[in-house]
């Protein structure tokens, strides 16, 4: 009996071992893929919110240093670490996920509104993502231009040296992001320890600095420089530009390692070395010129700016991969065309690489460093985009709030419970909404000075994903005139009997109610019907996974004619072959590994004035012309398949 005790103990403490390696693990992971753009920001943010107060005084550094912990502090703290990971959609993050959660809860009294908000949010991140990675790494080689000057800024070694860099980010993303933040965990951690002993070194020096953790300081300083506030609110922002990055990997690492690392590394480091820095400039006013450096010992100098260029350059990997995850939800809930997406970790279902995705951001990206030239050229272009979905992540999360809210009140059916629900519910919205409104305000003036770049891309990418679903729709409709009730199917088979060859065909389906057309027409051109027919509809349902054991239904329509409906989640992908061996289990009766796959293949024809412009036409057809293939979509062998085609007018 004590032997079985021990044994239990000790497979107890085993799996609480294996428990804490695996949160270990991912923590570190977070740490590289997650937290690299907020955690860059010291080395511009604070020195570019002294250039817009112009002014070093104690009141300015005090007021600066208060706007910028408070503004991470509402932020990043409050808004996504307390409340928005909350929100998961089943484990994913992102706004795509956040507005599938406010709309199949059902409590959305505007759905349309809140969808094409989504939408847009999910444009803007993407507008983002064509910058980030463009400011980041620019800004870290120009910091060797302080240890060796033929690296000044717009000289052609820094522009080569810069699309060098890139290419080999890039080129790195199929390796996956628990692999890539397994490489870049470790420097990021070396990165935070010793931007946060900076800082310390100077507060010890100067403690009187950490009286701008009072509010009150920011307050002050607002209205004392009320004529140049939004400037300045402009350059604070930068201080928080990471943050949607946190709710976006959520599928790759999980809410608890990215709250673990923020409550003990990174909001602790970060608030050390600004604090540092305005620490410095109380002391040496001169230093303004460039704070975050002149931390540093001269022997230090260029050690350091050596790791900056490594972590500048691992902070574009928290937008990369925050543009995957939101990718493949757009693809499986049809907002994009199909893309091939490659899963990266056995143990991750949230670990994928886009390749599209992947090197039309690396395009754009390039394109960006060569046309600007520097960072100081793009930063006005930086965060406006960012912003914009930052406050449409706030209606959706008080929309979802205010909804449950409701319901809530409704199961308590209490007046007093009511109120006081509405009550804590008004003292988080108000304030979420003031700071996403003022910092909204703020970055509008950006646009016409390089922020209507990422605006611009982040309104292609909507219009992009509109005309996809706008003219799937069309053609969905049309092809669905074609296809055939079951039962008016069965009649007419029992009335003129098809012969029947041996075999198995399956005919995949987006209708899960009616004969594919496909079926159709080889039935009538062919006049044959296989001994097993097996129609196959994958219906793509408003949440991140099914459960296994609702997933697939099958049912037997007539003697030859059997019914396989697969239901998954936007961040799955449906492998048929194996889904049919699955459903050999539950019923089907047969083999399938030999089966024949017959698949549709539309040619789009642009004829009809109706419907769309004519330009969002051309466009929707070169999506679908180059979209991948069902067949490689759906995991098929390509020598089981067989196409069946014709033309759809839009």
């Amino acid at each position: 009996m004590l032997d079985s005790a021990n044994g239990h103990a000790h497979e107890k403490y085993a799996s609480q071992a294996r428990h804490h390696e695996s949160l270990r693990v991912l923590a570190l992971g977070a740490l590289g893929v997650v937290f690299g753009d907020i955690g860059t920001s010291p080395l511009y943010a604070f020195k570019l919110c002294m250039h817009a107060a112009n002014d070093v005084g104690v009141d300015a550094i005090y007021g600066v240093l208060s706007l910028i912990f408070w503004a991470i502090t509402l932020v990043v703290t409050v808004k996504y670490v307390v409340l928005v990971l909350r929100t998961d959609n089943r484990g994913e993050g992102g706004v795509l996920a956040l507005t599938e959660l406010v709309v199949t809860e059902g409590r959305a009294r505007y759905p349309l509104i809140l969808a094409t908000l989504g939408l847009a949010g999910c444009a803007f991140f993407y507008g983002d993502g064509t910058i980030t990675p463009a400011v980041s790494v620019l800004s870290a080689i120009e910091g060797l231009g302080i240890a060796y000057p033929e690296f000044a800024p717009a000289a052609t070694p820094t522009v080569a040296a810069s699309v060098m860099v890139l290419i080999l980010l890039f080129m790195g993303q199929r390796q996956g992001t628990g692999q890539i933040g397994r490489l870049f965990g470790p420097v990021m951690l070396v990165w935070f320890v010793a931007i946060g002993v900076l800082g310390a070194a100077q507060i010890v020096r100067h403690p009187q600095v950490l009286a701008a953790l009072s509010p009150g300081y920011a307050v002050m300083f607002l209205v004392h420089h009320s004529g140049i506030g939004l400037a300045i609110l402009a350059s604070v922002f930068l201080a928080v530009t990471g943050g949607e990055a946190l709710y976006a990997d959520l599928g790759h690492f999980g809410a608890r390692p990215i709250r673990m690392v923020w409550y003990w590394l990174v909001w602790p480091m970060l608030t050390l070395n600004y604090f540092g820095q305005g620490a410095l400039l109380v002391a040496n006013p001169v230093a303004v010129d460039n704070p975050f450096y002149r931390l540093a010992p001269p022997l230090l100098l260029v050690p350091l700016v050596v790791l900056a260029t490594a972590a500048t350059i691992i902070a574009s990997q928290a937008v990369i991969s925050g543009v995957f995850s939101m990718t493949q939800q757009a693809l499986q809930l049809g907002f994009l065309p199909r893309m091939k997406v490659m899963q990266t970790s056995a143990a991750s279902i949230g670990q994928i690489y886009v390749p599209v995705m992947n090197w039309i951001l690396c395009a754009v990206t390039l394109g960006l460093v060569i046309r600007f030239q520097t960072s100081d050229n793009l930063a006005n272009a930086y965060g406006i985009a960012v912003v914009c979905t930052m406050f449409i992540t706030t209606i959706l999360e008080v929309q979802l709030l205010s909804g449950r809210a409701a319901v809530e009140s409704q199961l308590r059916r209490s007046g007093a419970a009511s109120s006081r629900v509405s009550f804590w519910l008004l003292l988080v919205a108000l304030p979420l909404f003031l700071v996403d409104g003022l910092f909204v305000s703020a970055n509008i003036g950006k646009i016409p000075n390089g922020g209507w770049f990422p605006l611009l891309a982040g309104l292609i990418a909507f219009m992009t994903m509109r005309s996809w679903m706008r003219g799937r729709a069309v053609v969905s409709e049309q092809l669905r005139r074609q296809e055939r009730p079951v039962d008016v199917f069965i009649a007419d088979l029992l009335a003129h009997p098809p012969q029947q060859v041996p075999g198995t065909a399956v005919f995949l389906s987006s209708n899960a109610d009616a004969v594919p057309r496909t079926l159709i027409r080889n039935v009538r051109y062919n006049g044959v019907l296989h001994e097993h027919t097996v129609l196959v509809s994958v219906l793509t349902e408003r949440l991140p996974r099914v459960p296994r054991g609702g997933r697939l239904k099958v049912a037997q329509l007539a003697p030859q004619l059997w019914r396989v409906e697969v239901h998954i989640g936007f961040m799955e992908r449906a492998d048929v072959p194996r889904l049919l061996r699955e459903a050999e289990r539950l019923g089907l009766g047969f083999r399938t590994d030999n089966a024949t796959y017959f698949l549709g293949r539309e040619d789009i024809i642009v004829a009809s004035p109706r419907g769309m412009a004519k330009w969002r036409k051309r466009l929707f057809r070169f999506l679908a012309h180059n979209a991948e293939f069902a067949g490689a979509h759906f995991n098929i062998p390509p020598e089981r398949i067989i196409e069946l085609g014709g033309q759809v007018q839009i």
